[in-house]
């Protein structure tokens, strides 16, 4: 074994007692997946996680091994972003491969009133993979619609185990005094927390697929660390107790609850959730068939640390939109290697599709890009990336190292390699690249669907946090 290699296995053994044993199996290097046959992909998707709430990107309050071991045994963004500053947006351009601008449900931030949803016909990443031989499920999170118009069921999962909607109580399972957990369209109820749940949902998939030996896509869209911030603890339990008991509705958004630590108890209880089934999928002798995503649906919120960023969730400044983005492809990655090539959500769909063999609708292409010409380390063609929201009338738009921004009447160009913390206002010193930005963001905007001005669109407000907006809204 070479000098790299060793201290490679080193650091995975190190932190082995966290996951099992079992893990010791990811140091070894050099080996990937049969090139012909077809990968396996399990992509998992935190909600409301900070850009540095991982030890791996700069979170020093506590540790999470199990992340930081995959960052290790693949390739860490440092440029990866959401699709939008709120989730269910982000879901719409994750599962489409398209702006999310571009289908009237990705107007929504979040999804609110009304019967939005995803429409069934539209091409997903799941219906696609199911035409190149894959089984698809969904654990956790889905936020794209209720039945009976639309549902996981109706978009290309063969199988659908978790919430419809945006968050549940991590005990109870419930939102507004009301059951939200599912097993395809039929409601049920379980016992345990969420968390927990999802991740025995997981590997008992695993372990079917194993048996099975057919190409598989699991979608594992966890809720942690989205509020209620309950850990898996008596804090948590009494917490939840407390929230039960209120009877103001979305009760579990709890402006007056949450703490650092509780934070940390659903960070680090995620990535354990996570060890568990990256064990298990060793074990079944699928890893290096597999490849492993884990991101972000958007930045973090109260207690997040998004840090060297300003700005949190349902903002388009950094903090709101840049994500970890963690990709382990045998084969392809190079063990604890690190790009700054920007990455999108929507680049997933037409990564995974190409590598299965597979190509986008003629009907409905892909605004996304195949990553893995930068996951073999050669970076990718410059492109640009775009986003509005709503609330605020935001935009931004980066080309390169800057990046336009506008916040209410306010406009910005920001250099946002030297100035990450988008501190210095350039719009002024240089006014021929803001008004370069400007209008293509502009031109970019026209291609898609226009603002219908009655979208749910959050943010901010001082009764909420007083750090973000003190002056009159």
């Amino acid at each position: 074994m070479s000098t790299a290699a060793n201290r490679h296995f080193t650091r995975r053994q190190a932190i082995a007692g966290a996951v099992g044993t079992a893990a010791l199996a990811y140091a070894v290097p050099g080996l990937a997946h049969d090139p012909v046959k077809k990968p396996n992909f399990l992509f998992i998707m935190a909600d409301d996680l900070g850009y540095a709430d991982l030890s791996c990107y700069g979170q020093r309050d506590y540790r999470t091994p199990v992340l930081d071991s995959l960052a290790e045994q693949g390739m860490k963004f440092t440029h990866g972003y959401a699709n939008s500053a709120v989730c269910s947006a982000t879901r719409v351009g994750l599962i489409t491969g398209r702006y999310q601008y571009r289908v009237r449900v990705g107007l929504e931030e979040p999804i609110g009133a009304g019967n939005h949803g995803l429409d069934p016909a539209h091409p997903t990443l799941p219906s696609l993979l199911q035409r190149q031989g894959y089984h698809t499920a969904l654990v956790g999170k889905w936020h794209l619609g209720a039945l009976p118009d639309f549902g996981p069921l109706k978009s290309g999962y063969d199988e659908f185990w978790g919430n419809r909607g945006g968050g549940v109580d991590y005990f109870t399972h419930e939102v507004n005094g009301r059951a939200d957990l599912w097993d395809g369209d039929v409601a049920i109820e379980a016992q345990g927390y969420y968390t927990d749940l999802l991740a025995n949902r997981s590997i008992e998939y695993l372990e079917t697929r194993a048996a099975e030996g057919k190409p598989w896509l699991l979608s594992l869209h966890l809720t942690a660390p989205h509020w209620p911030w309950e850990g898996n603890n008596d804090a948590g339990r009494a917490e939840s107790a407390r929230i039960d008991a209120i009877t103001a509705p979305l009760a579990i958004a709890h402006y007056d609850g949450g703490s650092a630590q509780a934070y940390a108890d659903m960070v680090t209880n995620m990535d354990q959730n996570i060890g568990r089934i990256l064990v298990r999928l060793a074990e079944l002798g699928m890893e290096q068939d597999t490849v492993v995503v884990f991101t972000s649906d958007n930045g973090g919120e109260r207690y997040s640390l998004n840090w060297p960023f300003s700005g949190i969730k349902t903002e388009l400044l950094e903090g709101g939109i840049r994500v970890p983005l963690i990709v382990k492809w045998p084969g392809l990655t190079a063990p604890g290697s690190e790009t700054d090539a920007p990455a999108l959500s929507m680049d997933v769909l037409p990564s995974f599709l190409a590598a299965a063999g597979g190509s986008p609708d003629l009907a409905f292409p892909t605004d996304g890009t195949d990553l893995r010409p930068a996951l073999m380390g050669a970076g990718l063609p410059p492109r640009d990336l775009a986003w509005r929201f709503h609330n605020k009338e935001q935009r931004a738009f980066r080309r390169g190292q800057f990046k336009y921004l506008k916040i209410g009447p306010e406009e910005y160009l920001f250099d946002i390699i030297a100035d990450p913390r988008e501190r210095g206002n350039l719009a002024a010193r240089m006014p021929e690249k803001f008004a370069e930005l400007q209008a293509a963001w502009l031109a970019w905007n026209a291609g898609m669907l226009p603002d219908p001005g009655d979208v749910s669109s959050f943010g901010w407000t001082p009764d909420h946090m007083p750090d973000r907006y003190t002056g009159e809204e």
